[in-house]
């Protein structure tokens, strides 16, 4: 019965086609409009619904927007009741996706607007090459389907929304990278790049890294400041960057601070060595190479290359110039000129260029660190605010910080012997670096006091070196003021004698 009515129906709905033909030839063309207005309605009526497909290829090339709503309703099908599903895992990948099998059917609610979204598969035989055993070929695609009256914010809006989404589940999934730049320039010209790289798969994180807790909390409040402030940066006028600059003694973490900022923003690493940089045309090129979300690290930039020279003879020219800001900021047209006589060579006023000039702002939404062991080795043009927005002490281990790597290496909070350690920690400077390798367990056997104890004597062994130093450094104190006396009677003799 219900068969004969579809049959019933479609002979009706041709009828109505032919009739629609026979008006479109003979009747004029007022009526034709207000007739044509009349079955719009009429349409409308029995299916206000408008259909988007999305192919997973366009004109033969991939097709972006495919890739992205394949990710959002990987996410969705999860959390809604869709029961055909299938998981997928790329080798750029850190885990595997899941995305709806074919014909299976999701329902997304936005902004009061109900989308239905369906898997299609379609798959032939490619016979243009003329054999039987040609593989099979899939053509997929997902098809939206809304209301009508909801078109216009369906593709202004959700699909945005769609895009926006995916795009963020894919760069949370995808594999970390670690960049160093190539020796030779020839390799770029190979089309092989200006960087090479491999997974990043470091697993240091804000919560192991062994720092004074109220410090990490304002380092993690700045990043994530920084990653959310797009509108802001964008509103007041700035490149989308932020400058770290890392400083204090080898052994307190300053790498580790690195790979554990990269894990937190899930961004990539450059890695980049300035003695393997010719000039400052190389230096540039380097940048354009580098993407957005990506940290760009210089490790002891005091030790790579000599930025400083001719800031210090100028200094010593102008030992009368009073006005400090000019001097720290002094890229002068007469500097300027100077070094690009010293064609070939990588100067400070092209690294800092790459920094904060034009060119840096042709990425967004990076990060560039400094680290030193000698913050007061660097050109203060180099480190000044704007340039390096925050700079961060990696000082010594101290108690706080002690018990983070205890947690991490030994899995206690509390031990007997913590009170100990702690009033050593009051007289002694030590790395964080030195720590860890004293809380290792070096055998099966070992134990977490052991390794507390191997602690205790390596802290007590450096407060007798600190006491010695501090005794040697008070008789050097003392011998050079007994000098100085005996100095000052000798010359007063000699004066008396002279006379």
């Amino acid at each position: 019965m219900g068969a004969m009515s579809l049959t019933e129906l479609g002979s009706k709905l041709a009828g109505l086609m032919f009739i629609w033909g026979t008006i479109q030839q003979f009747f004029p063309y007022t009526l034709r409009k207000r007739i044509k207005s009349f079955w719009q309605k009429f349409e409308n009526y029995f299916y206000p619904y408008v259909q988007i497909t999305i192919d997973e290829f366009s004109n033969g090339k991939s097709n972006d927007i495919y890739t992205q709503v394949n990710s959002y309703l990987g996410t969705k099908s999860i959390n809604k009741d869709a029961k055909y599903l299938k998981a997928e895992k790329s080798k750029n990948s850190k885990s595997f996706a899941v995305s709806l099998d074919e014909g299976e059917e999701i329902i997304d609610q936005f902004l009061g607007a109900k989308l239905s979204w369906r898997s299609h598969i379609e798959t032939f035989n490619e016979n243009s090459s003329g054999r039987n055993n040609s593989r099979p070929i899939e053509k997929k695609s997902y098809t939206i389907t809304f209301n009508k009256r909801y078109k216009e914010m369906v593709i202004e809006k959700y699909l945005k929304h769609v895009m926006e989404e995916g795009k963020a589940i894919e760069f949370k999934n995808r594999k970390q990278k670690i960049y160093t730049n190539n020796c030779s320039e020839d390799w770029y010209w190979y089309g092989k790049g200006m960087w090479r790289d491999i997974n990043f798969e470091h697993p240091a994180t804000f919560d192991t890294l062994a720092m004074d807790p109220k410090k990490k909390e304002e380092i993690v409040s700045d990043l994530v400041a920084f990653s959310k402030g797009k509108d802001y940066y964008s509103k007041v006028g700035k490149a989308w960057k932020r400058g770290y600059l890392l400083y204090g003694p080898p052994g307190t973490g300053k790498s580790t601070m690195i790979a554990a900022i990269a894990n937190f923003l899930n961004y990539d690493i450059y890695d980049l060595e300035l003695t393997s940089v010719k000039d400052n045309s190389g230096l540039k090129k380097l940048l354009m190479e580098t993407t957005s979300k990506s940290i760009i690290v210089i490790e002891d930039i005091d030790c790579s290359i000599d930025l400083t020279g001719k800031r210090k003879k100028k200094k010593k020219k102008n030992e009368e110039t009073t006005n400090e800001d000019e001097e720290e900021d002094s890229e002068s047209s007469k500097e300027k000129v100077s070094e690009n006589k010293e064609t070939g060579k990588l100067t400070l006023s092209g690294l800092l260029n790459f920094i904060d000039g034009i060119w840096s702002a042709c990425g967004q939404e990076r990060i560039i660190i400094f680290t030193t062991n000698h913050k007061d080795k660097l050109d203060p043009a180099l480190i000044r605010r704007g340039r390096m927005d925050m700079h961060i002490e990696m000082s010594y281990c101290k108690y706080e910080a002690f018990k983070v790597l205890a947690k991490n290496y030994l899995d206690i909070e509390t031990h007997p012997l913590f009170q100990q350690i702690q009033s050593l920690f009051e007289e002694v400077n030590i790395s964080p670096c030195d720590v860890a390798e004293n809380l290792m367990l070096k055998n099966a056997s070992g134990g977490p006091e052991i390794c507390l104890n191997n602690l205790i004597q390596a802290l007590e062994k450096a407060k007798e070196k600190t006491n010695k130093d501090k005794e040697d450094e008070e008789k050097t104190s003392l011998n050079s003021k007994s000098i100085k006396k005996v100095s000052t009677k000798l010359v007063g003799r000699l004066k008396k004698l002279w006379k």
